[in-house]
This record gives C-alpha cells, structure tokens and sequence, in this order.
C-alpha cells in the first residue's frame, strides 16, 4: 500500500506491507517510529493511502482508496494476522500500527468501466 501523512506543513508518502481485517475495518502494518510518516502521525493521526492492481490492461484496472486513523497497535488477534501473513517479520520483531478505516473508494473497471463504488462511515 501506499500511506500519505501529514502534519499540518510537510507532506510524506511511503510504501507498506499490510494484511487487513474486514471485521474491524482496520489494516495492520509495521513501521519504524524513527520515520517522517509516523512523525506525522503522532501529530495528526488522519491519513489517506491507496492499493492497486499493476496493469496496463484497461479492463483489468482495479484499485482502493481509503482514509482512516493511524492508531498504535492493541490487539494481539491483529498481531497475530500481521505474523500469519508475514512470518519471516518475526525475526524483525517490529513495531505494528492499526489503521482504522473510516472510508474506501474501489475502482474495479471488471465490473464496468470506471466502476466506483464508495463506503463511508457515518457516525454522529
């Protein structure tokens, strides 16, 4: 995936590996606290990030959007699901995020050319 972050006057996007769960709407990544991403996100914890399909082939092209909260890591079910998908991280031991989900726009021209479909959370 791709993450864009910001803390008010700088920009950064960076590139992560992530497994996500549908239940909680939540990706989990690792990253190191050293970096301008998570700089930014402990001062603004909104981000925005993309996922998509490489292809050249116009009716193929399929990608995600999405927009959330960059949270620290609590769940040890989610811990679980980052090593199940990435075991060789063990070794690493790094430091895994939540991503909390709070919108997502697909693109699946599969479906039909510049097919959309959008969900967002309303909460009041």
């Amino acid at each position: 995936m791709s993450l864009a972050t910001s803390d008010g006057d700088a920009l950064s996007v960076c590139s992560l590996f992530y497994v996500y769960d549908a239940k909680s709407l939540s990706f989990v990544v690792a990253s190191s606290e050293d970096t301008n991403h998570i700089n930014h996100i402990q001062k603004d914890a909104h981000i925005a990030g993309n996922i998509l399909l490489e292809t050249d082939r116009v009716g193929e092209i399929k990608g995600l959007q999405f927009q959330g909260e960059f949270l620290e890591l609590k769940e040890k079910s989610f811990k679980l699901l980052y090593y199940k998908k990435f075991p060789y991280a063990l070794a690493m031991s790094p430091k895994l995020w939540q991503i909390k989900v709070n919108y997502f726009k697909m693109t699946d021209n599969a479906l039909g050319f510049g097919k959309k479909i959008t969900w967002k959370e309303f909460s009041e």
